[in-house]
């Protein structure tokens, strides 16, 4: 195994415990391991919901190993008996996948202070939804004098070589590409249309990014004007500075549920739902919906205020008219051959 500083921090927790307790096993005494994912939601758990958790857990140690979701998969696969992670955090199609796996385990409702609280779409039993992504059109207000108001406006001629997607790697790929579809007869389980509608958009391509981290750089670079974009991304974008604005299109903005689940075999599953509970936890969801961080939360009993009020929705009952949940069970059936497809037709 190459060794790292976290590996190294970890293993000196774990063997620190074993010397105080020497009954322990090496997977009693190691820390909760927490597969966040990279970036802002390492730096928004790091700073928010780990102190909660230790609060809570009688200042258990933890451990943030960020990685996407495909790489949770695939490190609980390779050690099901005695997996590595104790909680893993997903969007919806990767989440499906966990779950038809047979990795993670349900979720301990009853025994949830917080659960009942939760807007119906985040009351998932194999693992609640502490938080949503959006999904909506991102733009250079420098540049682009009229916003954009439908997904359509990424098809103007006065876009031509200006604009930005995603590959469909990405969550927030497809669930463009599904849009796209929609709009033009398809559906969850043809996105033909969408494909067409892709090769019509290619003169305006800029760029096909490799996820929406890049399509972040390509804004700072002035490379692009207008594009697909995840809220979040694009405030963190704001607030240093760059020239960008995030608008829902008349056809809805796209959510997608990042759904936290409890691992199959986990030594830790206590700390795990302690962990969860926190997530789901007014008081941390409050905290997560102020600046920097503004992720949008799924708690009924946290009134949405702020930058999310003015931009996204003003209560919960909103986000249910002006979100669009894809279903994803549909989706998965096709992805690969999607992801296969598109790398091979679309480039620029």
């Amino acid at each position: 195994m190459l060794l790292t500083r976290r590996n190294l921090m970890q293993t000196a927790l774990t063997l620190g415990a074993m010397h105080a307790f020497p009954g322990l096993t090496w997977a009693q005494a190691r820390p909760l391991v927490f597969a966040t994912f990279t970036g802002s939601w390492e730096e928004a758990h790091k700073a928010v919901l780990v102190p909660a958790f230790r609060k809570a857990a009688g200042n258990a140690n933890i451990v943030l190993d960020p990685m996407l979701s495909v790489d949770q998969i695939a490190k609980v696969n390779a050690a099901k008996s005695n997996p590595p992670i104790d909680v893993m955090l997903h969007d919806p199609g990767p989440a499906l996948q966990a779950i038809a796996q047979d990795l993670v385990e349900p979720y301990p409702v009853e025994q949830s202070a917080y659960y009942k609280d939760l807007i119906p779409a985040a009351q998932v039993p194999m693992g609640p939804a502490p938080f949503f992504q959006v999904v909506g059109i991102t733009y250079n207000p420098e540049t682009v004098k009229t916003p954009p108001t439908s997904w359509a406006d990424l098809w103007k001629p006065e876009f031509k070589g200006r604009v930005g997607i995603t590959n469909l790697n990405s969550t927030l790929g497809t669930g463009f590409m599904v849009e796209l579809a929609k709009m033009h007869g398809g559906s969850e389980s043809n996105i033909d249309p969408a494909f067409k509608a892709i090769e019509a958009l290619r003169p305006s391509l800029a760029a096909v990014a490799a996820n929406p981290g890049q399509l972040a750089t390509l804004f700072q670079q002035g490379q692009i004007d207008i594009s697909p974009g995840n809220f979040n991304a694009i405030q963190i974008l704001k607030a240093r500075g760059v020239p960008v604005e995030f608008v829902i299109p008349k056809e809805g903005a796209i959510a997608f549920k990042t759904t936290i689940h409890i691992v199959k075999n986990s030594p830790n599953k206590e700390l795990a739902f302690k962990l969860i509970e926190a997530a789901l936890s007014p008081e941390v969801q409050a905290t997560l919906m102020e600046e920097p961080y503004l992720i949008v939360p799924t708690n009924t009993k946290v009134a949405i205020k702020g930058e999310l009020a003015k931009t996204l929705a003003k209560d919960h009952a909103e986000i249910a008219k002006k979100f669009v949940f894809q279903d994803w069970g549909k989706i998965n059936e096709q992805r690969a051959a999607w992801i296969e497809r598109f790398n091979r037709e679309i480039r620029v």
